[in-house]
């Protein structure tokens, strides 16, 4: 007979404790309050309760996670216990908002100003301390069980039900966009009025959300099988011609992809490209050839300025060219600047490397911002009046049309890196990354590999800016501060350094979320750093990492040890 396990109640603790100090943190930079108002469901369920209460689901799926093959009577007690125990801080919160200085004021608010008198009626359901907090422990005690209850469900219902979720979240979190984009008009006005409230879904909508998703994910789950098993008895030629047809599909979805998101979610997808641009070009820098570049916004702001000088209407213009003729000298000028700066820098690496580009685009913005240069790039004033890309007398003006020349942009940049990855260029990067010694011992040129990652990831950058110029019509100093830079390097981390559609990935997540939910703005920042940590303990390979960098990082594991030994024996 086995032995039984125990419940361990130290480690069940110390993880509700932790989800209590997350809500309450969350509580405290007044993320809860901030939000309550903001509905998932309309006069059902708000994003604020969410933040209040997540961390206690979470808490008991990631207990029940640790007490597998415990009794089922056991792990959903330890749920219990874990959102219990995670209402503590709050309640200690609540109890302690209830004292009132001399004025009757909060005296907790002297310090912590988010402590507000709706903070605490929110904590509290809208009664007092001690029915409030035992109106509190419950819910939090609830919903320990339901996350323990949900790591309990057999996948074939757990996978539907979470599917199901998720997608209510995500559809009430997006509903204003949405409604902007298709709701105003024809079937989509009907469709609006059916499920969505002012700010969120109605319950119907939700329902038949849920239903959806989660018959979907059903639906997939029994066919998915039959469909690999099919796939997998393809000759190569029906294998050949799946992959074009596949290819095609993705081509014909990009081309109408305006039409179906109308004007503001186009502007989105205009910048996404942007940081994608960019993002692909850093991606040779630092995930190709390894080479940690944090000035990256120099060779942007060069890209762009090239473009504003040699195109604009403007008295600061000097070439009055076309934007068509205009671009390959801004892309060349910032191919020059990426030279220029890998010349000084052929025998640093790493941290010191990292200063050095840094150093380099600060340079870059601060002599864009300064009086010496004015008369020439307009220092402060910037540069006004750049024409937008135009043929055959058809301007891309608005966010649909400018769509196809950063679209175009993109699949260039995605040939170019694609095809240097696997070229021999791309495999000297390979290894200098690895290990700049050993390269050299090879006979890897160091000087000629290292110029050429500055000078194409630069070109990519340089690209970018040349649209961005156009795009705007105007550009502007403070359009070009080092916290680019840091973006676009959050991005390939995220998306998977080395990966081409990890660079994607990451744009769309970092850079297309925050312009979709634009009431998130004050805490940007705070989720940045959050994803980043988050990813770099359960995931720190990215999103979609290139196969070399994932069996790298988990080279430790069991699985990639005998991997390793059946390739060495085979």
């Amino acid at each position: 007979m086995g032995t039984q396990t125990r419940l361990d109640w130290g480690a069940t603790v110390r993880l509700g404790l932790l989800a209590g100090v997350v809500a309450l943190s969350l509580s405290l930079i007044g993320m809860v309050e901030r939000f309550s108002e903001r509905d998932i469901i309309g006069g059902v369920f708000s994003l604020g309760q969410v933040f209040l209460f997540g961390a206690a689901i979470g808490g008991g799926y990631l207990a029940a996670r640790r007490s597998a093959g415990e009794e089922l009577g056991r792990v959903l007690l330890g749920g219990l216990a874990l959102g219990l125990i995670s209402s503590l801080p709050l309640i200690l919160l609540l109890v302690a908002g209830g004292l009132t200085d001399a004025e009757g004021g909060i005296l907790l608010r002297r310090f912590l100003i988010n402590v507000s008198p709706g903070l605490l009626k929110l904590l509290a359901f809208g009664q007092g301390q001690i029915a409030g907090s035992l109106i509190l422990a419950a819910v939090t005690g609830v919903l320990g069980l339901v996350g323990a209850g949900v790591y309990l469900l057999p996948p074939r219902l757990g996978r539907p039900l979470l599917v199901g979720l998720i997608s209510v979240f995500l559809i009430g979190l997006l509903s204003e966009i949405i409604i902007l984009a298709w709701g105003n008009r024809g079937i989509g006005l009907i469709i609006r009025r059916f499920m969505f409230a002012a700010r969120g879904l109605l319950v119907p909508g939700a329902c038949l959300v849920f239903l959806v998703a989660a018959g979907s994910n059903v639906a997939w789950s029994g066919q998915q099988e039959r469909v690999e098993q099919r796939l997998s008895t393809l000759g190569p030629e029906q294998q050949q011609r799946l992959r074009r047809g596949m290819i095609a599909l993705g081509v014909l979805l990009l081309l109408v992809l305006p039409f179906i998101l109308r004007t503001y979610l186009s502007e989105v997808i205009d910048n996404i490209g942007l940081y994608i641009l960019m993002g692909l070009g850093l991606n040779i820098v630092v995930g190709f050839a390894g080479l940690l570049d944090l000035g990256y916004v120099a060779f942007f702001a060069i890209g762009a300025y090239a473009m504003g000088v040699l195109t604009s209407h403007s008295d600061l213009g000097v070439g009055g060219l076309s934007f068509w003729a205009a671009l390959p000298f801004a892309v060349l000028a910032a191919v020059a600047a990426g030279i220029i700066l890998g010349i000084p820098v052929l025998r640093m690496r790493g941290d010191y490397l990292a200063i050095v580009t840094l150093g380099f685009g600060e340079i870059i913005r601060i002599l864009a911002l300064s009086d010496f240069l004015a008369p020439y790039i307009g220092g402060a004033q910037g540069i006004l009046l750049i024409p937008k890309a135009r043929i055959l007398g058809f301007e891309f003006v608005r966010p649909e049309s400018l769509y196809y020349v950063i679209l175009l942009a993109c699949l260039l940049a995605v040939f170019v890196s694609w095809r240097l990855r696997d070229s021999r260029l791309g495999r000297q990067w390979m290894a200098m990354r690895e290990d700049e010694d050993v390269a050299e011992a090879m006979g890897i040129n160091l000087v000629k590999t290292k110029l050429l990652a500055f000078a194409i990831g630069a070109g990519f950058s340089g690209l970018s800016g040349a649209i961005f110029a156009s795009k705007l019509s105007s550009i502007f100093p403070h359009s070009f501060q080092l916290l680019v830079s840091i973006n676009v390097l959050c991005l390939i981390i995220v998306g998977g350094i080395g990966s081409l559609p990890g660079a994607m990935v990451g744009a769309l997540i970092l850079v297309g979320l925050p312009e979709l939910l634009r009431e998130f703005a004050e805490y940007r920042f705070m989720m940045y750093g959050a994803l980043l940590i988050v990813m770099m303990l359960v995931r720190p390979e990215g999103f979609w990492p290139s196969a070399i960098h994932k069996r790298e990082l988990h080279m430790e594991e069991p699985e990639a040890l005998a991997h390793l030994a059946a390739g060495q024996t085979g």
